[in-house]
């Protein structure tokens, strides 16, 4: 006999409507509960409606964030008042200066700190997240971030987590920024300077204690950024020895195309300690912010300066 077969009375339950967009997931390698962001809307790319923008994006995840909008002076109170409430993480949407001060302010035992790209240059941003897209960095922390040691150097109390040029060749940074700003006259004098500096303020410098040398420039490099390094045993320093205007454009198309490290006027090596010796100041640019430096200084190398919320591994060098 043949089995006949009724319809169930019951309807089956409509499958649910799924959201066009899917709630984002935080990172699942480290708790994320309470972050505090720093905005800065006068700086560099930063802009007047960025911490509307940020308190929207910032919304839409599962934690309790707060945005702070920095200004009228109150920076450091208001840096010191965010590390007071001890977030889970510190974010960081400012210049490179304000970047590099909450980062050297957390030393290894404080919060995560995401330095997004904010400012003029983005050299530690760029590292970490690849991208000068504050939003696209922000949410690559937030989604993919884990602690991370990050490396750095310091010189005369000014920190610096992914290079510091010394040298004559640092001194084409303001006549660089002058020209960004549309100050040509400025940048013009500041130029002439470069060009009367170039190839005559030589650098002393000694390696760990080593032999005394002389070079055009000094490139300190961090293990965070370094193609040549794998560990963080120390700053990767490579002295730049151009002899005159050719061999220094040769040095410059070889870091257009090519690794300039295997161009014959550079030397490299890792060192803890850098003494640098000049006849007068010595001009530097640290994470692509321009300094002047007394006439002897030392750099220590720091193999954990600070915890960076970012995703693993960070861009490197090839993102600079």
């Amino acid at each position: 006999m043949t089995d006949i077969l009724t319809p169930d009375p019951t309807p089956p339950a409509p499958e649910p409507e799924q959201d066009s967009e899917t709630a984002p997931t935080l990172t699942p390698h480290t708790p994320l509960k309470r972050i505090i962001m720093l905005v800065n809307p006068l700086s560099g790319s930063v802009g007047p409606r960025a911490a509307g923008e940020a308190e929207a994006i910032l919304a839409s995840y599962d934690l309790e964030a707060k945005v702070v909008t920095l200004g009228g002076g109150d920076f450091d109170q208001a840096i010191a008042d965010a590390f007071a409430e001890k977030p889970d993480a510190i974010l960081v949407l400012a210049g490179d200066g304000t970047a590099r001060s909450v980062a050297s302010r957390a030393k290894p035992d404080g919060p995560m700190i995401a330095p997004l790209p904010g400012g003029t240059m983005n050299m530690l941003p760029k590292a970490l997240y690849g991208t000068a897209d504050w939003k696209l960095a922000l949410r690559r922390a937030l989604e993919e971030g884990e602690p991370q040691p990050v490396s750095g150097g310091e010189v005369q109390g000014e920190y610096f987590y992914c290079a510091a040029i010394l040298g004559s060749p640092a001194l084409w940074a303001p006549a660089r920024e002058a020209i960004r700003t549309g100050k040509l006259g400025l940048a013009w004098r500041h130029g002439r300077r470069a060009l009367k500096r170039a190839f005559s303020g030589r650098l002393r410098f000694t390696l760990d204690g080593g032999d005394k040398r002389r070079t055009e420039a000094l490139v300190l490099i961090s293990p965070m950024i370094s193609k040549a390094m794998d560990d963080p045993v120390g700053l990767e320093a490579a002295a730049m020895d151009p002899s005159d205007a050719s061999q220094a454009f040769r040095l410059a198309a070889n870091a257009l195309f090519s690794d300039w490290r295997h161009d014959p006027a550079v030397s490299t090596q890792p060192a803890k300690r850098i003494d640098v010796r000049a006849r007068s100041r010595i001009p530097a640019v640290i994470d692509g912010e321009p300094i002047q430096l007394k006439n002897e200084a030392t750099v220590r190398f720091l193999p954990k300066a600070f915890r960076a919320l970012a995703p693993r591994p960070p861009a490197a060098e090839d993102s600079l």
